[in-house]
């Protein structure tokens, strides 16, 4: 059985490290603002699809540690895959893989050729590669 009252402590630890307010997180998960102040206040308990929906929207929650407070936080094994390649190099660059695929659909079929590739982030972002 889940303790409320930790389960509350750790979802607000959630809410402050990735530096959301409840109505951001709430917005992010895609439920309603008072899901998160009855979740947070204890009047609640978080539904199976609450918890699945804050472990979908951010990976480095790990589903133990939320239930029940077993592990850590944020996962050492998922921390890398949010930091993004690009934050520490100052000039854009595009990665080889990409012009590897532009080159080799180029000379596998004449008449096709891709003219761009649009990567989408979960916090709405996106990334374009465009052939050059």
């Amino acid at each position: 059985m889940i303790n409320n009252e930790e389960f509350a402590k750790r979802l607000q630890k959630v809410i402050d490290y990735y530096n959301e307010s409840a109505s951001s997180f709430a917005e992010k998960i895609g439920v309603q603002r008072s899901s998160i102040s009855h979740i947070l206040s204890g009047r609640n308990k978080p539904s199976l699809d609450f918890v699945l929906k804050v472990l979908s929207s951010f990976p480095e929650v790990e589903l133990y540690w939320l239930l029940n407070g077993k592990g850590q936080f944020p996962s050492e094994e998922k921390l890398e895959v949010k930091i993004p390649i690009e934050k520490n190099s100052k000039e854009e660059k595009k990665p080889p893989v990409v012009s590897n695929i532009l080159q080799t659909e180029k000379k596998g079929d004449s008449e096709k050729s891709i003219e761009r590739i649009v990567i989408f982030y979960s916090d709405g972002s996106f990334k374009n590669f465009e052939e050059l």
